[in-house]
């Protein structure tokens, strides 16, 4: 008689026990659903800005340069652009297609193949640059030449068949032949380039010598990506002696000026800042270390880092911002929080004008007033696809290490959803603010919202391209990418690399178990990749597949993934993977070692000798830069 009462009973606890979990699953279901749906909306809606640009630019300016939309004119920008004063300016020239060469990836990355095709054969049978043209080398460097190079490797990517076999390596033969036309400009005796060169001509006659920080100093991406295409190794050679000269005027602060002479090798102004002229020179730093595997290239992104977070940095934010220069650092380190809070200040005004100034004084609550416009710039909807990928990682390792009870659902990946209602308001902003008949117009004025008749390329080489990856970066799936300074994708292959970084190596990769998944399941963090690049390879651009990297995996098919392949003992975590800067106590869990310090760098001597500072490294217990003793030791001398 009490055997069913018993049974009931039995049934009830169960369902208890189980039914949180039931319930739990299926409003995270219902939550990622409306997220989904959502993003596809979105999605959607920045297609038709792309196609509504870009139709436009082809109806009313193909084959010139850029678009006029209020007139529905053109421009043939090329030689203007850097050219404030409009000086010099060719009487022959047609235009190069320049929008249509920045579209290129973009078209690839939207899915049309079709249109992609068309626009590399039209190229490849009408583009030349025999022309008599004064154009500004960094310009046509990110724009012309970084928009060939890559969709030649798009073109020639035998699992996409982008183009199906009336391709040749046309693009790399205009490619080429516009990099040829550069190495004028690089004769110089210091080895710093000229800003300006004559297509036809080179160097003329009586050019200016001053140029800026980033004319020097961020070329070696797309010069350095020709040379590995077409085996001559001559066009990174140029670039990089030229970056190396301009590293080597640092002051002694590890800070660079803004603009200095070419021949001289003297600076013209010694202000320092990560704003326009100089920004993109810290970018291709980090980038061309990913890119090509030179450990020098990460030396001196470093030392220029924590320069800029020593003598920059004020409060949450920089005083006085311009192009997302501190946002890119911040998540190219992986300090994650301090990037949320800059990029949250940025909303701010641009829900304050319902655009962004190009330059905001924080500290006044201000526009400059000299520098009210917005011409369509791609460096916040950057920010935010950055941040809102680096968050995915971020997100479910703060869960698991501060919340002992949250179980994330296995081979799902966590991500902010606020990132998408940023993304969301700036599609709403431009649609409302900047769309016309003709296309999309920059805003002179944001105060009163008076619209410029210009729609700049890289509205269609980047603008568009992060807002659609913000919303679908199924682009990106399977991939290790770069994306240069101008938004256009370069992979990470190993052939390029001169030596592949260690958080590569998948013998350096550290894996944890966790209690974040079922019984007979761990998850896999690659914690070494983790700590040195956490969140960097989705900053500025750069994008590996590994960012899905923790997953759940069937213990007894894996017995071995606690196991480093080079030594059968576990490896410690990082202090990155348990949320700890500086790491200075000993951990219970880990056998009583001492757990490595997320910020560590080790002196270039084991004998902690050196010859200046940076012979030294980052102290694994403050996470301060060490500096070189007048007794030739490295160690914490300066007083902070």
């Amino acid at each position: 008689m009490n055997m069913l009462p018993r049974i009931l009973q039995t049934w009830v606890l169960v369902f208890l026990v189980i039914s949180p979990t039931l319930f739990a699953a299926s409003s995270v279901s219902r939550v990622d659903s409306h997220w989904s749906a959502r993003k596809r909306h979105m999605r959607e809606k920045v297609r038709e800005m792309f196609y509504h640009a870009y139709e436009n630019y082809l109806s009313h300016a193909f084959p010139h340069d850029e678009l006029k939309p209020l007139t529905k004119g053109f421009t043939d920008s090329l030689s203007e652009l850097g050219n404030l004063k409009l000086q010099h300016l060719p009487q022959d020239y047609n235009g190069s297609a320049l929008s249509l060469i920045e579209s290129l990836s973009s078209l690839v990355i939207l899915g049309n193949n079709t249109e992609f095709e068309r626009a590399v054969l039209w190229l490849s049978e009408n583009l030349t640059f025999d022309v008599d043209a004064r154009i500004n080398l960094f310009e046509c460097n990110i724009r012309v030449l970084g928009g060939l190079v890559s969709a030649h490797i798009l073109a020639t990517d035998s699992a996409k068949r982008l183009v199906q076999g009336t391709y040749k390596n046309q693009l790399l033969t205009l490619a080429e032949d516009l990099g040829r036309r550069f190495l004028p400009a690089f004769n110089t005796r210091t080895g710093l380039p000229y800003a300006w060169i004559n297509l036809k001509y080179g160097v003329m006659e009586n050019e200016t010598t001053e140029t800026s920080t980033s004319g020097c100093g961020s070329l070696i991406l797309e010069m350095g990506a020709l040379s590995r295409l077409t085996g001559d190794p001559i066009y990174e050679s140029v670039a990089l002696r030229a970056l190396r000269k301009l590293w080597s005027m640092r002051s002694s602060l590890n800070l660079v000026g803004t603009t200095l002479d070419v021949t001289t090798g003297q600076w013209i102004e010694y202000s320092s800042g990560i704003g326009a002229g100089v920004d993109s020179f810290y970018e291709y730093l980090f980038k061309a270390h990913i890119l090509f595997g030179k450990e020098d290239f990460w030396r001196m992104f470093q030392s220029a880092y924590l320069a800029v977070q020593k003598y920059f940095r004020h409060g949450p934010c920089l005083q006085v911002f311009k192009h997302f220069g501190l946002v890119y650092k911040q998540v190219l380190v992986g300090d994650i929080a301090a990037a949320n809070s800059s990029h949250r200040e940025f909303f701010h005004v641009w829900q304050k004008f319902g655009v962004l100034p190009e330059r905001y004084l924080l500290d006044r609550q201000m526009i400059h007033p000299t520098e009210k416009y917005y011409p369509l710039r791609p460096e916040f909807a950057e920010s935010t696809f950055y941040l809102y990928q680096a968050t995915k990682v971020y997100r479910i390792l703060r869960l698991h290490y501060y919340s002992p009870n949250f179980s994330p659902h296995c081979n799902h990946m966590f991500s902010d959803p606020w990132y998408i209602e940023v993304g969301e308001s700036i599609v709403d902003s431009l649609n409302s603010y900047t769309k016309v008949e003709g296309g999309f117009a920059s805003v002179r004025d944001v105060t009163t919202m008076q619209l410029e008749d210009h729609q700049h390329s890289f509205f269609l080489a980047e603008t568009c391209k992060y807002l659609y990856l913000l919303f679908d970066d199924s682009f990106l799936v399977d991939q290790n990418i770069v994306f240069t300074t101008e938004g256009h994708p370069l992979p990470v292959l190993s052939s390029w690399q001169e030596r592949l970084p260690e958080a590569y190596i998948p013998a350096n990769w550290t894996f944890v178990k966790t209690r974040s998944c079922h019984k007979h399941e761990q998850v896999a963090l690659n914690s070494t990749l983790f700590c040195n690049f956490i969140s960097s390879f989705n900053s500025m651009g750069v994008v590996p597949s590994y960012m899905s990297i923790i997953e759940c995996k069937d213990a007894q098919a894996n017995e071995n993934i606690l196991i480093t392949q080079n030594a059968n003992e576990r490896r410690r975590p990082s202090a990155m993977t348990l949320q700890v800067c500086p790491a200075t106590t000993l951990s219970p869990s880990d056998g009583g070692q001492q757990i490595e310090s997320v910020c560590h760098i080790p002196d270039v001597g084991a004998d902690h000798r050196c010859l200046n500072d940076e012979d030294c490294g980052v102290d694994s217990t403050n996470c301060r830069k060490r500096s070189c003793s007048m007794a030739g030791y490295c160690g914490l001398w300066l007083i902070s």
